[in-house]
């Protein structure tokens, strides 16, 4: 979100940005916003994050049965800023624009509502010149090209199996390959392979050098995946990453591997293989990119005229749906199913009482010719026949 904060500070916006005390990620003094800083016990951090992969890792192994994550705690800043009767989720459900990371060249057919700005890929841009040393690698590929591989920010390490598994594949390659990597040096490295603590994702991604993204499937790097047209090999870790890298296999731009596996049985070099293979990987990605590019305004124009709107006009409360303002039992119709519930019984009781009514009527009493009835007493004599009717006979 960086990017979208510089540009609203290149337009004359003053920022205002909440971070916790132990954010890593959003620095605490910067020219483009002011911070405001809320004491937290834990962040969401390294040391956050490194026990979750090792969990899931074991988990997909068989290892482990059960996983447990621990929730980040949002409340202290609805608390300090709007009062202790605001509470997170109901800051969420009022909000007047959501801008959502996404768009349908990515996303699933769906509706929306009319708040729902979909700004995926505002962060990509055309590719800069690489760094001497890194260009200089680059072009030593020859034909081959390059891989580059990068499993995100937040991981700093893999368990050493699996990061040897990698190295020992990747050095089976005619290809360079560039892997962002901070953890220990893997002892099968190949000289075919340059560990690097961080490298320009974006401007490598436009190289037309590189064959290959190696991506454990988050937002930005699939996003900039599209952008530039590069195949995936993904290796989802956790979040959205799955459901991500999911969507990218689906259009044929993509071929995923769980963590677990990645060094069993030559999965990720027949994964590599495939997709560096088969022409048709590249070529969907690169309809990807074209119908992402082709576009009335950039995601970036889009997502600042619409932070503008709602400032020039204080909200966007008539492109909000009121679902959010329903309790509960309008909102999952409880109160629609009970009334008609109430309408279905009334029928069936009304119609077994008209039923019962009516065969009470249809019943014939039948007086026999023998009988005279006495209207005073109301009872009925038998007057048995006489000798003349018996002497006919």
């Amino acid at each position: 979100m960086d990017i979208m904060i510089r540009a609203l500070h290149l337009r004359g916006h003053l920022i205002d940005v909440v971070r916790t005390n132990q954010s890593w990620y959003i620095q605490e003094d910067s020219p483009h916003y002011k911070a405001i800083t809320i004491p937290v016990v834990r962040a969401f951090d390294h040391h956050f994050i490194d026990p979750i992969l090792k969990k899931i890792i074991a988990i997909e192994r068989g290892e482990s049965p059960v996983m447990s994550f621990v929730s980040l705690q949002y409340q202290a800043v609805c608390d300090k800023f709007f009062g202790s009767g605001i509470t997170y989720g109901e800051l969420l459900r009022g909000a007047d624009l959501w801008l959502m990371r996404v768009d349908f060249v990515f996303e699933f057919p769906r509706p929306t509502m009319p708040n729902i700005i979909h700004v995926g890929g505002f962060q990509c841009k055309p590719s800069k010149t690489l760094p001497e040393h890194l260009e200089e690698f680059v072009q030593s590929s020859g034909e081959h090209g390059v891989i580059i591989m990068s499993l995100g920010t937040f991981v700093n390490e893999l368990p050493d199996d699996v990061a040897n598994g990698i190295a020992a594949t990747f050095a089976k390659l005619p290809q360079k390959v560039i892997w962002s990597y901070k953890g220990r040096r893997p002892s099968t490295l190949g000289n075919n392979t340059l560990v690097v603590k961080w490298m320009p994702q974006n401007d490598l991604l436009g190289h037309p050098k590189v064959k290959l993204f190696v991506a454990h499937g988050g937002t930005n790097g699939v996003q900039e995946a599209i952008y530039h047209g590069v195949p995936v090999v993904g290796i989802p870790l956790f979040y959205d990453q799955y459901d991500n890298l999911l969507r990218l296999e689906e259009r044929g731009a993509a071929k995923t591997l769980t963590v677990a596996t990645v060094d069993k049985d030559d999965n990720f070099l027949e994964a590599i293989q495939a997709v560096l293979n088969e022409p048709s990987y590249r070529m969907n990605m690169q309809r990807l990119s074209r119908l992402h590019r082709d576009k009335p305004m950039m995601p970036m124009d889009s997502a600042l005229f619409w932070i503008e709107f709602v400032m020039r006009h204080k909200g966007a409360a008539h492109l909000k749906a009121q679902a959010y303002r329903m309790p509960w039992y309008s909102y999952y119709s409880i109160d629609v199913a009970l009334f008609a519930l109430a309408i279905f019984t009334l029928t069936i009781l009304g119609t077994a009482l008209c039923f019962r009514r009516q065969q009470g009527a249809a019943v014939i009493t039948r007086i026999p010719h023998d009988c005279t009835f006495h209207r005073e007493s109301g009872k009925r004599d038998i007057i048995p026949p006489s000798r003349d009717s018996e002497l006919e006979h």
